[in-house]
């Protein structure tokens, strides 16, 4: 009972802080509990080595990994329910040289709870949807770019079909189709995505476009009137068209696909955590697949300095994040 109250606790304290991940890595004297928070990995407590493995093997066995294994890696998920909301854990576990076992857990917090800076600039992307086609969302991990995708399909799909396709599925929401990968099945990306357009959804939500045949795919149904949003890792706005053609995706195709491209991360600021976009519409579209090299944003500078002029963020934020 004494690990269950524990693993309780420990959710408990990050969700209270808003942190992004938690981390149970292995120390000289055990385990150190650290929390991803603002960027920044905060060490809360230490553990004993039989702390800190009873608190890992409960944890994972909550969320269904194989808790006799220690060195090969994992990937599970499970659900806390803290103060009367549910959050989704995304759960990674490895072993190191030594066979000393590190278990990371991602926090999915809901829609309800996502904040944007400049609440228009959501709104732009909500008015751009109805064009359909392809509307990437950009940034690296832990930025939001999910819950943004969600955010849009539900404030535009209310009527519509939404099907979501993701490795593994990271917010629950009742209303969409979702779908989950799974090699051991042999439901991979490629093969979901070709049956899910036999489903004739409005709203196709793929969870990351990372490989040539999934960026096809993804194009195709773009080309083909379906409304699709996904995620790709890239470090500016523009630089996601310089990814999809490294994918093989031609110019063409970006030009008669493409919708709108943005780039997102999530700053500090004195009222907690909050989202700034970089968006670029078709109007900026154009010139920028003629001449992909031409700049990496849109007026990311711009809004972080108005950001840092209005007393938003303070000045290390703004100097932190001048290059996304």
């Amino acid at each position: 009972m004494q690990v269950v109250d524990s693993s309780q606790a420990l959710i408990a304290r990050a969700v209270a802080v808003h942190a992004s991940d938690i981390f149970i890595l292995p120390s000289p004297a055990g385990f150190e509990f650290k929390l991803r928070h603002d960027r920044q990995l905060v060490v809360l407590e230490l553990m004993t080595q039989q702390e800190g493995q009873a608190l890992i093997n409960h944890l994972k066995y909550v969320a269904q990994m194989d808790v006799a294994e220690h060195r090969r890696p994992q990937v599970g998920a499970c659900e806390y329910e803290i103060a009367d909301a549910r959050y989704a854990l995304r759960l990674s576990s490895i072993g190191n040289f030594q066979d000393r076992e590190s278990l990371v857990i991602r926090i999915i917090y809901g829609l309800s709870e996502s904040r944007y800076f400049l609440p228009e600039q959501f709104q732009e992307l909500c008015a751009l949807a109805p064009r359909r086609g392809l509307i990437l969302t950009s940034g690296p991990t832990g930025s939001g770019k999910t819950t943004t995708m969600y955010g849009l399909a539900k404030h535009i799909g209310q009527d519509k079909l939404v099907m979501s396709i993701e490795d593994p599925v990271e917010i629950n929401e009742t209303n969409f189709l979702q779908v989950q990968v799974n090699d051991r099945a042999e439901m991979a990306y490629e093969a979901l995505l070709k049956a899910a357009l036999r489903h004739r959804p409005d709203v196709l939500i793929i969870g990351e476009i990372r490989d040539p045949g999934t960026a096809r795919l993804a194009v195709d149904a773009a080309l083909s009137g379906h409304l699709v949003l996904a995620t790709v890792h890239a470090k500016s706005t523009f630089q996601t068209i310089a990814r999809l053609a490294g994918l093989g995706i031609s110019q063409p195709d970006l030009r008669n696909c493409l919708t709108a491209i943005s780039y997102q991360r999530l700053l500090p600021s004195a009222q907690g955590i909050a989202c700034l976009l970089d968006i670029a519409g078709p109007a900026r579209l154009i010139p920028a697949l003629q001449h992909p090299q031409a700049q990496a944003f849109v007026a990311w500078q711009t809004k972080l300095h108005d950001l840092f002029q209005e007393g938003m963020i303070d000045e290390t934020t703004y100097e932190t994040f001048q290059n996304g």
